[in-house]
């Protein structure tokens, strides 16, 4: 084959494919300008359908909400309250926005508002069952919220078999510790271990140990050892149990009853006999061995070190021993868990025996160790992180049961 031939070919060859894929060019050209004034018109039409709409729902809302909305605008909150009353009145559509403003005046602690809302929907008789019982849920919540609580426990009590159950339940459970209606709560909280699922025995060993103590309060030990024993059975680690029926056999003087159901703690949460230590070695007194109970709680603080423990052992060694064998004590067990408390109870050991040039200056230190102290001698709740001075198994802040530990604070801060 010549090469000027094949050279022509090659040549006419790549006009071809130009020319083709001009016309390809061409073709996608003629395709835009065709596809666009479609599309536009498309874009055009979904937006006159939108326009329509919006102007159509627009002219359907009363008056009353455009006011409403005006005078929230405004800051005037009761006359945009009353606005949006007439609103939802005319259009049952608004009743979520008539739950938004409830809600929104009961968080801002206006509650004679919100409650003047919710009552506005619940005396309705256009709503769905469902938002009559919402609208139920939250007055109830509002009327709990201002302090009504007999109204608010009627219409929770409503509440107990609808979609509302766990939480009306909770708040019933709430009201029922706030009012001491011990045997309601105990109620409520089995209904709550069947709705939920979850147990709280630990909470309805403690609604029976107030139980008993109401009885023992009325001098009726006998009527408390029911409740107490249903306690155990619901909770078999119920420290507050033993402790309760190791007073009632005190009462009785059952000493050695006594004795047994406060050692009994030890196999439940042995942190807890620091509670007990003076009521242990004050029933060993009674019964005339008082020795008997000093080393008994002497080999409790060694293997479970404490400071409520220790001051009960360092004043029955006191007073059977002397102020010597009190501070040896006091000392061994500072150098075994060091602590500012301890520090502080060693130097009133000292300050016992101590000559009177060396009193004053002991007295000083004890002083200002017994200042840094105070706020380390402290029970602290581990759910909210309260501080008092005094053991509570109810927090007095966050209403949880046994969330108190039996160590103080600073106690808590030292590894065992």
């Amino acid at each position: 084959m010549l090469p000027g031939r094949g050279a022509h070919r090659h040549r006419t060859r790549r006009r071809s494919e130009s020319a083709d894929a001009d016309t390809t060019a061409m073709d996608i050209e003629y395709w835009w300008l065709l596809a666009l004034p479609l599309f536009f018109a498309l874009g055009w039409l979904a937006a006159r359908i939108d326009i329509k709409q919006l102007m159509s729902e627009s002219r359907a809302l009363p008056m009353s909400y455009f006011k409403g909305l005006n005078f929230l605008l405004n800051e005037q909150p009761d006359k945009a309250i009353e606005a949006f009353i007439e609103v939802v009145k005319v259009d049952p559509q608004t009743v979520e926005l008539h739950f938004a403003l409830g809600n929104l005046f009961r968080r801002r602690g206006e509650i004679e508002r919100a409650i003047r809302m919710h009552q506005n929907l619940v005396e309705r008789h256009d709503l769905r069952e469902d938002q009559n019982r919402a609208a139920l849920f939250e007055l109830a919540q509002d009327y709990l919220k201002a302090g009504l609580l007999d109204r608010a426990e009627e219409l929770f009590t409503k509440l107990e078999r609808t979609p509302h159950a766990e939480a009306a339940l909770k708040f019933l459970l709430d009201i029922y510790q706030q009012e001491k209606d011990w045997q309601k709560a105990i109620g409520a909280a089995e209904k709550l271990e069947s709705v939920t699922g979850r147990s709280y025995q630990k909470e309805i060993a403690n609604f029976d140990c107030e139980l008993a103590s109401i009885e023992m309060m009325h001098s009726r030990p006998q009527g408390a050892r029911p409740y107490l024993e249903s306690a155990l059975t619901h909770h078999r680690m119920c420290v507050r149990a033993n402790v309760l029926l190791g007073d009632i056999e005190l009462a009785l003087r059952n000493v050695d009853a006594a004795l047994d159901a406060w050692k009994r703690i030890e196999s439940q949460n042995p942190a807890y006999l620091s509670l007990v230590a003076g009521r242990i070695y004050e029933g060993y007194k009674d019964l005339g061995r008082s020795e008997e109970g000093v080393n008994l709680l002497r080999g409790y603080l060694e293997k479970y070190p404490s400071l409520d423990a220790l001051n009960v052992v360092f004043q029955a060694t006191l007073e059977l021993h002397g102020a010597e064998p009190a501070y040896r004590l006091v000392r061994d067990e500072l150098r075994r868990t060091p602590t500012l408390l301890g520090l502080d109870k060693l130097l009133e050991a000292q300050l016992l025996d101590a000559p009177i040039e060396r009193r004053r200056d002991l007295e000083l230190i004890k002083g200002l160790v017994s200042q840094h102290t105070q706020n380390l001698a402290m029970y602290k709740c581990d759910n909210c992180g309260f501080r008092a001075r005094q053991y509570y198994w109810h927090c007095p802040a966050c209403a949880s049961w046994e969330t108190y530990s039996p160590r103080r604070t600073e106690e808590k801060a030292v590894p065992a």
